[in-house]
């Protein structure tokens, strides 16, 4: 569960905006032909944090507590949506023993692929595609975080923050900054342990170091994957973080490594984590051993939304 919530949080945004996060390089045979395929990822990822429902949708996130947990418009509720003309009392989630339904009033039209509901139980985001609901311009989906903390995820299609959204501030692209790099494979399966932005400590399996060179010095990154996988997830930070980029880190995206234990780290598609444009997200944050004791000028730079 605490690998696919992880991914769910990160991965997502190189799954489902396509951000062609495979290895460009080695069909680029010119540097003009590299920085267009740089740009072209950029462009998408901007894309898609501008899709209604994308990461700057996000309109409140909401932990449940045992039992009801009413909800609606007015602040007698335990969960109050952000949105005066939203109905007093929509209705209420049920969570017991690690299950989370939902009850409805009966004059009010929530929807869930486009059929009025007034009772069901919710699928969380751990046990594959949450169940979604929807209300007006508001949608929302409950979210597990571990054993006992859930929470309501809500997604408003018009928020202002979506109008507000210009872009995000790169560094040029420039291509010292794509490395290569060697896998150093753990002996035995081994987890790293990580921090989240509301404070509980996680943990993911690694498959190895994935060790290189920048200016003739050595350095590493400990990934995140499972035996399989085509992609490697990594959070890192550096001494950019909380000048020009954002404090808490960014994200990468790498390709497995081929038989031979090499692949490629390209900085320039660094990306800032979710919590760089809302407060409502719950990202993870880079393990100890990520810190890297350089300025990597590449990739995306601070939002200036959180």
């Amino acid at each position: 569960m605490r690998i696919k919530v992880l991914y769910g949080i990160c991965l997502i945004l190189c799954q489902t905006i396509v951000l062609n996060c495979s290895d460009t390089g080695g069909n680029e045979s010119t540097v003009a032909g590299y920085r267009a395929s740089v740009q072209e990822w950029h462009h998408t990822r901007i894309e898609s944090l501008k899709k209604p429902d994308g990461w700057l949708s996000l309109a409140g996130l909401f932990w449940l507590k045992e039992g009801e947990n009413t909800f609606g418009s007015h602040p007698s509720n335990d969960i109050v949506f952000p949105d005066e003309a939203a109905p007093d009392n929509i209705g209420a989630f049920i969570m017991q023993d690690g299950k989370v339904r939902i009850t409805l009033k009966p004059d009010v039209n929530v929807l869930h692929q486009g059929q009025t509901v007034d009772a069901m139980a919710l699928q969380s985001d751990a046990d594959g595609e949450p169940t979604i609901l929807e209300w007006n311009t508001f949608s929302w989906y409950v979210i597990k975080r571990s054993d006992t903390e859930y929470a309501v995820r809500l997604k408003n299609s018009e928020h202002p923050g979506l109008q507000s959204f210009h872009g995000v501030d790169t560094y040029p692209i420039d291509q010292a900054w794509r490395v290569e790099a060697q896998l150093l494979p753990y002996d035995e399966p081994k987890e790293i342990t990580y921090n989240t932005v509301y404070g509980s400590v996680q943990q993911a399996p690694s498959p190895g170091l994935l060790t290189f060179k920048i200016d003739g010095r050595e350095y590493s990154l400990t990934p995140i994957a499972e035996p399989g996988d085509e992609q490697y997830f990594v959070m890192f930070a550096d001494q950019t973080n909380g000048k020009e980029t954002y404090g808490s880190g960014r994200f990468l995206s790498v390709d497995a490594p081929d038989a031979n234990g090499r692949t490629v780290i390209d900085f320039n598609k660094a990306y800032n984590p979710p919590c760089a444009f809302t407060p409502f997200a719950t990202c993870p944050l880079p393990p100890a051993e990520n810190k890297l004791s350089i300025s990597v000028l590449a990739g995306e730079k601070d939002s200036g939304m959180h």
